[in-house]
């Protein structure tokens, strides 16, 4: 072994850097379910199947333009990750991964995105995504999240592209059914989040993250997410009200949504912790069910 490496692996507390280690900066798990949305807007744009060449490059221009924000995230939040039960052992927080050869990674994955969009889907996708790396990692990241415990408010929407995203890889334009799928993910990102926050409320207060449990407690977190949660409903109707899907979909909206909010009737009336991390778990499996009941009605309808 060169000396260099061996320096590595003393640095590593004598564990050796592997491709998981990498792998674990992207996120996969969050890109995954960004790929999912992403996917669901290919597959609505038109009554058809798009292209085998847009799902493929297109996909993975948006995974790995979306990997490279998610591995700044870790380079930013390195400190904050290491008092947070479960961030504390990501590769960058425990020095596994050193902050500049994680930044070159995320750059490497930023470059092969933008060529994969620019060169194989179109100049729109490729601009729009980038976007929203720079306003997930930069705007959101280095500022907004220690800046104001509306952070997941207005940091939320970069979060929120990927249907547009897939969308515009198929038509090469922003369509208005497509913005109705961004505004779905957008109400939904603060219920989600804010849960998570009430049941990890006292490591974000340790961490000097304002979230809105730390600033202004339980129960005003909890109002706002019976109130996010109610306007979620609604978004998640619209559409159907404008043609998008069927009766199909409407139904499981419905049912999806109005299980959604008996978790925030309950975390209102209870201020539990428990019921906190189920709300936020369920809201993931709704997320998804939704999507997919989507895109269930779609083609049922084709």
């Amino acid at each position: 072994m060169t000396e260099p490496a061996k320096a590595l692996t003393l640095q590593a507390g004598r564990q050796p850097v592997s491709w998981r280690d990498f792998l674990e900066l992207t996120k996969p798990r969050v890109v995954a379910l960004m790929i999912l949305t992403a996917v669901i807007g290919m597959l609505l744009a038109e009554p058809g199947l798009p292209s085998w060449r847009v799902l493929l490059f297109g996909n993975l221009g948006i995974a790995l333009l979306a990997g490279a924000a998610a591995v700044v995230n870790h380079v930013v939040d390195q400190k904050v990750d290491t008092v947070m039960a479960r961030t504390r052992k990501r590769p960058v927080a425990t020095g596994r991964l050193a902050p500049l050869d994680a930044l070159l990674f995320a750059l490497s994955l930023a470059l092969a995105g933008m060529v994969v969009l620019v060169w194989q889907v179109n100049l729109l996708t490729a601009w729009l995504t980038l976007a929203s790396l720079v306003g997930y990692a930069g705007v959101y990241t280095l500022f907004l999240k220690r800046a104001t415990p509306q952070n997941i408010v207005i940091g939320g929407l970069a979060g929120a592209m990927p249907p547009l995203l897939g969308w515009t890889a198929v038509t090469g334009q922003v369509d208005g059914h497509a913005l109705l799928l961004v505004l779905i993910i957008f109400a939904w990102t603060p219920p989600h989040f804010w849960a998570l926050a009430i049941h990890r409320k006292e490591e974000y207060a340790k961490a000097g993250i304002p979230m809105l449990p730390v600033t202004h407690g339980n129960r005003y977190t909890e109002l706002h997410i019976l109130l996010y949660t109610l306007m979620l409903q609604a978004a998640s109707l619209l559409p159907f009200v404008t043609g998008l899907s069927g009766t199909l979909y409407l139904v499981g909206a419905l049912v999806l949504g109005l299980r959604f909010l008996h978790y925030a009737i309950r975390l209102l009336r209870g201020d539990d912790r428990r019921v906190a991390l189920a709300t936020f778990k369920y809201s993931i499996t709704y997320l998804m069910a939704l999507f997919v009941v989507l895109l269930v009605d779609h083609f049922a309808r084709f």
